[in-house]
């Protein structure tokens, strides 16, 4: 399958057939680069698996793919493969959570993915109307920062059911955060949580919370927006570790336990 050729146009058609077989599709957009979005998507996942649904999660990152990473399944022995039905994408190993994502398809985990705009565009349509996501109660999105190409072409084709936007209690990230929810805004699609990541925190030997960013709660930002839903997660050693040896399925705190959406 290649990705950036032009031989073969996915249509808008033959993505609706795919996206039929979702439930549920819930974007996690930022606008701001290095604020946990990856995390904060796998962490949902999980949240949702733990839950009994059937999960997927499209890593929309193509220039910069980390959901395999946090799953430890970027290894070898996990490839997407071709089928009658298209391309299949990798299980988790423990929630049987299904992961596309471009890091599959390239021959090093460090190999770069240096392509423009139009082959970015087209690389998105070919996962979305190509791969075999199956029955889904969910399907993840996890965007890469910005509001360029990449969340554009998936609204362009699919009507998610609703963002997660996530920030760190920075003004300068409120600041960058503010234009993603603008661009939601022009899609007339819900907010339906705001996760201030790497919220405080706290001493492993005296238990004092520590903020360590200084900006505004962002409670004011998710009240400036009408958003309901605010999911507050601290720097957690634990979750660095977890998420760094690929084994964000085994971390035990489920910050999404209240999201009843």
């Amino acid at each position: 399958m290649n990705l950036g050729s032009k031989e073969k146009i996915i249509t808008g058609k033959e993505i609706a057939e795919r996206m039929k077989k979702v439930k549920k599709k819930i974007g996690v957009l930022s606008g701001k680069g290095g604020v946990g979005k990856s995390t904060v998507s796998a962490l949902l996942a999980v949240h949702y698996a733990r839950e009994g649904y059937q999960v997927g999660i499209y890593d929309v990152d193509f220039l910069g793919p980390s959901i395999p990473r946090l799953f430890g399944i970027e290894r070898k022995k996990y490839e997407m493969i071709l089928s009658r039905d298209g391309l299949e994408p990798v299980y988790s190993d423990r929630l049987g959570i299904r992961v596309v994502s471009i890091q599959f398809l390239l021959p090093k985990s460090e190999t770069p993915v240096m392509w423009r705009g139009v082959a970015v565009n087209q690389a998105i349509r070919t996962f979305l109307g190509g791969c075999s996501f199956g029955e889904l109660d969910y399907l993840i999105f996890d965007f890469p920062p910005g509001t360029g190409e990449a969340p554009l072409t998936v609204m362009d084709f699919v009507e998610l059911d609703g963002i997660v936007m996530v920030t760190i209690p920075h003004d300068l990230s409120y600041m960058v955060v503010e234009k993603a929810l603008k661009m939601a805004e022009k899609f007339d699609t819900e907010i339906i949580g705001l996760v201030e990541n790497m919220s405080y925190f706290i001493c492993p030997k005296c238990g004092e919370k520590h903020n360590i960013f200084l900006g505004e709660d962002s409670e004011i930002l998710a009240a400036k927006y009408g958003i309901e839903r605010v999911i507050k997660i601290p720097i957690d050693l634990k979750l660095a570790k977890f998420a760094d040896r690929g084994r964000i399925e085994d971390y035990g705190i489920d910050y999404f336990e209240d999201f009843d959406y």
